[in-house]
């Protein structure tokens, strides 16, 4: 009897974690490109004349939405002087959270002005171009404020809430995205490089809250996250969301374990994947050290695998996919006692 109870509990689990990206598995998004790819560069002047011509061809709210957010991830760039602007701010006022908003507010229309004029925003004027096309075009769509956690911010405690991004309802049903994730990330602290990541369109609520905390609760979308877990979880990057991973084991980024200790490591993923393009790595300086991992098992596209530490200390360990980085974990190697994980 309790084997079946779990059973069922995990094949509901393994149903509903992707049931947000399924949802449209049938839809083909190339017509909704291709348009907001022939609107290329097209004025902001005039946002309902944009809006028409982005939407009035096609058939479905969906398709109408994917080519707002395509069109927007395309050909608005992030602006690193708002974005630094914004930062410098936030660690002056991190801990006066009132004084911040106030002058957020403020600040936002010197943003948008900045976004109409030069086409050039950072989250929060991605989030509201997202909104207000979708507006114009009878799609009911919200701007969602709250943490963005990053290699620069929210690693290991909750700050000023620092991010923007938007949840949109099609058939009767929320979904959540980010534009600005979207869209492309910063190099070398100031330059943008436009790189699409299609990932963190209408993304599993799941993935989504591992790096995304709203300060609404609500638009977890039914996901049970803590500012506790969420802060306390590994690092997940962009790759993660390119490749559709949700990393399930461990669960806290700090991994306390003991000299020799078996760890266990697993992650969720809806494509089929060869073990040869798993790997566990860490970096010695500037070159890439791999770590000995082994017990393969792939159960219901839930991919999980072992490690076994042989040496005391401190180490970055990073859970590499198809080459790429999509979570990171610190594992802390003493010699006597253990900690739980």
């Amino acid at each position: 009897m309790k084997k079946s109870l779990y059973l069922l509990m995990f094949l509901i689990f393994n149903n509903c974690l992707y049931a947000q990206v399924s949802d449209f598995e049938s839809i083909d998004f190339t017509r909704a490109d291709n348009t907001a790819r022939l609107h290329k560069d097209a004025s902001l002047d005039n946002l309902p004349l944009l809006a028409h011509k982005l939407t009035y061809s096609l058939p479905t709210q969906v398709e109408k939405f994917r080519a707002i957010y395509f069109w927007v991830c395309h050909n608005i760039i992030g602006d690193y002087t708002q974005h630094t602007t914004v930062s410098n701010k936030i660690k002056k006022l991190k801990n006066d959270s009132i004084a911040f908003t106030k002058w957020n507010n403020g600040y936002k229309k010197i943003a948008f002005k900045k976004l109409l004029k030069r086409r050039k925003t950072m989250c929060t004027g991605y989030a509201y171009l997202i909104k207000e096309l979708c507006y114009l075009a009878s799609i009911e769509c919200v701007i969602i404020d709250g943490y963005g956690r990053s290699v620069d911010a929210n690693v290991k405690e909750l700050e000023i809430a620092n991010h923007s991004w938007n949840a949109v309802k099609l058939q009767e049903k929320w979904y959540v995205c980010d534009a600005t994730w979207s869209s492309g990330y910063m190099v070398e602290g100031n330059i943008f490089m436009k790189d699409y990541n299609d990932g963190y369109f209408l993304a599993s609520p799941l993935l989504f809250a591992k790096n995304h905390l709203p300060l609404d609760q609500k638009w977890l979308l039914n996901e049970n996250i803590t500012a506790t877990t969420f802060v306390t979880a590994p690092l997940i990057y962009g790759e993660a969301f390119k490749h559709t991973i949700t990393p399930l084991y461990p669960q806290n980024m700090e991994v306390f374990i003991t000299k020799n200790d078996e760890i266990k490591f697993s992650f969720k993923m809806t494509k089929s994947i060869s073990n040869n393009n798993v790997s566990l790595v860490y970096y010695k300086g500037n070159q890439e050290k791999m770590l000995k991992i082994y017990g393969f098992k792939n159960e219901n596209n839930i991919i999980s695998f072992y490690y076994k530490s042989r040496y005391r200390g401190t180490y970055d360990t990073h859970l590499k996919v198809n080459g790429d980085i999509v979570a990171t974990y610190i594992l802390k190697v003493a010699k006597n006692q253990k900690k739980s994980i």
